[in-house]
């Protein structure tokens, strides 16, 4: 019996910007006596069917927007013989959907750190059960990653998990609902191993792949405070600490070692965080901007966010403190109009971010806004190719609509174009070029011009281009821009590095001045 792991795609470029770490989780916590993964990440190469044979484990892992694809490796493998078992959050919110449409002989739903092993367990038996429960486990059965398997010179940045969960209630997002708004945070000794290990390896760009880097926040404290409520100041205080001294681990580790993170817009309220991530080497950060407008915050509901001169400030301050911005924009909040698409690349190019993503909203699963949409759907059902357009993701990749809500004021054709004219324009030549300033060599401005193309041609044209053709071109370019690209990401191995210790003396942390 083989086990294999699967990560669906329905676009291959050859090389990935950072690993699926699900993948390599779900291969530390297959017992030993399964023999290593057979492991395949779609996103470099499609599965081989002939690898896949009778009595064999297929562990698929699916999120909204490549289950469809999971569904047809799924029946494949089933047909072939083999034991199909989902997981991810699409399955954990549709694992009937799973059974009917992918062949699934099993479904967890949860964390698969502690739970996969059962479920090879019963396989091997010849009697999986059609659902787990995994649950969402403490930090500390959360499992260091299989890093050995990872097939080198393919990935530009690798991953590490540092915290599970969101306190927010952002309206477009399902992780506070499917992972919790509790903070599990892991201790640093098992983040700073791992991490270690990438480094012994050859990576040094490492993303810190956390559903909230700043889980607590100052506002978060004083409010605590301000209640009287003594254990919960005490609760937020020891996982603010336990920050302060991972991020002091961090520091430790070679000058060369970069990181990345999401975090929210409020840790600019807060500069001795930033100024601690800037000397643990978190050079950059998501930040969920969203909306330039208070009226589009409300729609999502981030009203913590700011809007106008504030925001444009606001994100300013984490350049200041040295950490770059990855700013994500949403399009077809129903209190868009046509002049906030120039309004947003207007705040965007003002406020100093680095990088942008302009998407468009969409209704995923397990999210306030789907649920919403999901109901005035029943009013006037829609469907494409006789599929609901409330199961959009079932709808094959070339049918399906690239925006699903009915906006008040604006055509869908029309959002969609005035979107791609934003990404046009915050990355021409003239711009990206501009943007590198803060680059000290010809040779980095060139390199942050070569990956500012590559990031547009990945995650612009192939995902809202409704021409074919385009969509066929992007993604030819991205698989050119790609292999160059890999180089400038990759390091000396330092297979003698050691895991760095603190001095005996304790962390300071900063008091919240909230």
């Amino acid at each position: 019996m083989k086990v294999h792991l699967i990560n669906p795609s329905h676009v291959s470029f050859g090389t990935a910007v950072i690993t699926p770490r699900w993948l390599y989780v779900l291969a530390a916590a297959t017992p030993l006596s399964f023999g290593d993964p057979i492991i395949v990440d779609e996103t470099l190469d499609s599965v081989d069917p002939e690898r896949i044979q009778r009595g064999d484990v297929v562990g698929i892992g699916i999120h909204t927007g490549n289950a469809l694809r999971g569904y047809e490796i799924g029946k494949m493998a089933r047909e072939r013989g083999a034991y199909v078992v989902f997981g991810g959050i699409h399955a954990t919110l549709y694992s009937e959907e799973a059974q009917r449409l992918g062949g699934a002989h099993a479904v967890v739903k949860g964390d698969g750190d502690v739970i996969w092993a059962t479920v090879l367990a019963d396989c091997t038996k010849g009697a999986p059960q059609s659902i787990y429960l995994g649950g969402r486990v403490e930090a500390s059965s959360f499992l260091k990653a299989r890093w050995d398997l990872i097939p080198r010179g393919q990935y530009m940045w690798a991953s590490v998990q540092t915290v599970r969960g969101c306190p927010k209630h952002c309206s477009f997002c399902s992780v506070w609902r499917t992972d919790g708004q509790r903070p599990r945070q892991r201790a640093s000794d098992a983040v700073i191993e791992e991490i270690v290990q990438l480094r012994r390896q050859g990576f040094r760009f490492i993303a810190l792949a956390d559903d909230n880097f700043y889980p607590v926040t100052l506002t978060d404290i004083a409010l605590a405070k301000r209640q009287g409520n003594a254990q919960r100041i005490a609760e937020l205080e020891s996982l603010r600490a336990e920050r302060f001294d991972l991020m002091a681990r961090l520091a430790l580790l070679p000058k060369d070692t970069v990181f990345f993170t999401q975090i929210t817009m409020e840790a600019a309220e807060d500069p001795a965080y930033l100024d601690a991530m800037r000397k643990a080497h978190i050079k950059g950060a998501l930040v969920g901007v969203e909306s330039v407008t208070p009226e589009g915050l409300k729609d999502v509901y981030k009203d913590f966010n700011c809007a106008g001169e504030n925001l444009v400030e606001r994100l300013q301050t984490f350049r200041k403190h040295g950490v770059h911005v990855l700013g994500s924009f949403i399009f077809g909040l129903p209190s868009d109009r046509a002049n906030t698409f120039e309004a947003t690349v207007d705040v965007a190019q003002r406020a100093g971010v680095t990088f942008a993503q302009f998407v468009m909203l969409t209704p995923f699963p397990g999210t306030i806004d789907f649920a919403k949409w999901e109901k005035t759907m029943e009013l006037d059902p829609q469907s494409v190719g006789g599929i609901p357009l409330t199961r959009h993701w079932l709808i094959p990749q070339a049918l399906r609509p690239k925006l699903y809500c009915p906006h008040p004021a604006m055509s869908a054709d029309e959002i969609r174009e005035r979107t791609q004219a934003v990404w046009d324009r915050f990355y021409t030549l003239r711009s990206i070029w501009k943007r590198s300033n803060f680059m000290t060599s010809s040779k980095g401005r060139l390199a942050f011009v070569l990956i500012s193309k590559l990031y547009r041609q990945m995650y612009a044209n192939t995902g809202i281009a409704t021409d074919s053709a385009r969509v066929a071109r992007s993604a030819r370019w991205a698989r050119w821009l790609a292999m160059p690209c890999r180089y400038l990401f990759s390091a000396r191995p330092m297979p003698d590095l050691e895991v760095p210790q603190l001095e005996a003396e304790p962390i300071i942390v900063p008091a919240p001045t909230a």
